[in-house]
């Protein structure tokens, strides 16, 4: 089989000139709407350039609207009824595809029943309607951010107080109005080689730099977090502690310690991204903002709990930060919708939240462990409780033949390159949600197609010829 493999021109930045490549590519009718690149690795291998320049290259195609990448998927070329470039796709039910590329929230008809009910409790509140349809402040309604600040103390045992809190539009905006608030373009911020895909394209947008380090066992690597700190300063470290996305990993507490102690040192921010949540007894260690409340951002969000669509949750910041992070909601919607925080907080406010929340917990916990036993005998990482597993490629198999494999069986997992950070090189591993599963019994069917696929990978390109 051979891959679609463009001639470059002689001149000017290479990436630049693989971006050209592909617009005319498209507009000769050599690459059509849907068509896929072909991988960044094995693109790189037969142009004879490093995987940067094609992740570059595929990135100058995507801000010309050509392409679009798909996360867990690959990068193809931009239709217009195809699904949006950075996004959550949801699966087509009617194709039979098990789509495990999500960390979703685990389904069930109770939500909805939440979801009612919530919003019957704000449709009667009255007079407060008219104060729905009213300008707020930017941080958000005082009762909104007094519900979130009792629940989360109280409930979730991460305390903050209501003064600390501003509202936002869901985690991914809360890492954006971070972003803008606390560097400038051309500024860096530090991060794992390895990281959330949101992170990556705000990083992208605001025109930020990043230095990246490996992570271990207890988490980010400290030690060559200072080392790097020498070669490329930055302002800020963007972190996930308790739930790593992709690989799990839980920092543990003397590697929070360490990391807290060098960012005083050098005078560095910390974000810390929380919005994976997990149960209190399924937590390595103190949340960095308890350790380090004045430097540290905590982002949280309902979207993983309640549902993704009430784009609603808080940033908890020390007080020097408010105004920048007031000025950046400003500027960017003015203010958080107060209709979809009063709905968050009124499912808080009835006990419908926290009911949610034990079963969620216990279903993401017998779900791992189905996954545990399904998978015996491969590597595999992964926290009960979790959202999601990161599972190593036995020898012999690459990530890129395991999702293609999966996909012709119509399952859905995400490659482990959606996840790197600059030109770092894609492990070979993939992320499996558990969560995304509409019920047991589908990821049962999931995890016997993975573990199937595992155990006897299909013959290698060069076995075949």
């Amino acid at each position: 089989m051979t891959i679609w493999t463009p001639d470059l021109e002689p001149t000017g930045p290479r990436y630049k000139a693989l971006a050209n490549a592909i617009e005319h590519a498209i507009h000769r009718g050599d690459l059509a709407p849907g068509d896929r690149l072909p991988p960044q690795r094995q693109l790189a291998d037969a142009l004879g350039v490093t995987i940067g320049t094609i992740t570059r290259g595929y990135g100058d195609a995507e801000r010309r609207g050509l392409v679009e990448g798909r996360v867990g998927s690959g990068t193809y070329v931009h239709s217009p009824s195809g699904p949006a470039a950075f996004g959550h796709v949801l699966p087509s039910e009617s194709q039979g595809t098990i789509d495990l590329s999500l960390s979703l929230p685990p389904p069930t008809p109770e939500r909805v029943r939440h979801f009612q009910r919530a919003l019957a409790h704000v449709n009667a509140a009255g007079d407060t309607l008219a104060e729905l349809l009213s300008y707020q402040p930017e941080s958000g309604m005082a009762a909104c951010r007094q519900r979130f600040a009792t629940w989360m103390t109280e409930a979730l045992e991460l305390p903050v107080e209501a003064e600390e809190l501003v509202i936002t539009q869901g985690g991914m905006h809360g890492i954006f109005i971070s972003l803008l608030a606390l560097l400038a373009p051309g500024e860096r911020i530090a991060c794992e080689e390895l990281s959330y895909p949101g992170l990556i394209s705000a990083v992208q947008q605001l025109h930020l730099k990043t230095a990246t380090v490996g992570l271990d066992e207890d988490g980010i690597d400290v030690a060559a977090l200072r080392r790097r700190f020498e070669q490329q300063p930055f302002k800020a470290i963007y972190v996930m502690p308790e739930h790593h996305n992709p690989t799990t990993v839980a920092m543990s507490q003397a590697r929070r310690e360490a990391l807290v102690a060098f960012a005083r040192e050098k005078d560095v921010w910390l974000i810390e991204d929380g919005v994976l949540y997990m149960a209190p007894n399924k937590r390595r260690g103190t949340p960095l903002y308890r350790l380090a409340p004045e430097r540290t951002v905590y982002l949280f969000s309902v979207a993983k709990l309640l549902g993704g669509g009430l784009r609603a949750g808080v940033l908890r910041a020390p007080s020097v930060l408010h105004g920048r992070l007031n000025a950046a909601l400003r500027a960017q919607s003015w203010m958080p919708p107060p209709l979809m925080a009063s709905v968050a907080c009124a499912w808080i406010e009835h006990g419908d939240a926290d009911a949610l929340l034990d079963w969620q917990t216990a279903e993401l916990s017998a779900r791992y462990r189905m996954a545990l036993e399904a998978l015996n005998g491969h590597r595999i990482q992964g926290a009960e409780g979790g959202f999601y597993l990161w599972i190593h490629m036995p020898a012999g198999l690459r990530a890129s033949q395991l999702i293609d494999e999966l996909q012709r069986q119509n399952v859905r997992v995400t490659s482990g390159e959606a996840f790197c950070v600059g030109a770092t090189a894609a492990p070979q591993a993939v992320r499996l949600c558990l969560s995304a599963a509409n019920d047991r019994a589908q990821l049962a069917k999931a995890l016997e197609i993975v573990k199937a696929a595992l155990d006897a990978p299909e013959p290698t390109l060069w076995e075949t010829v």
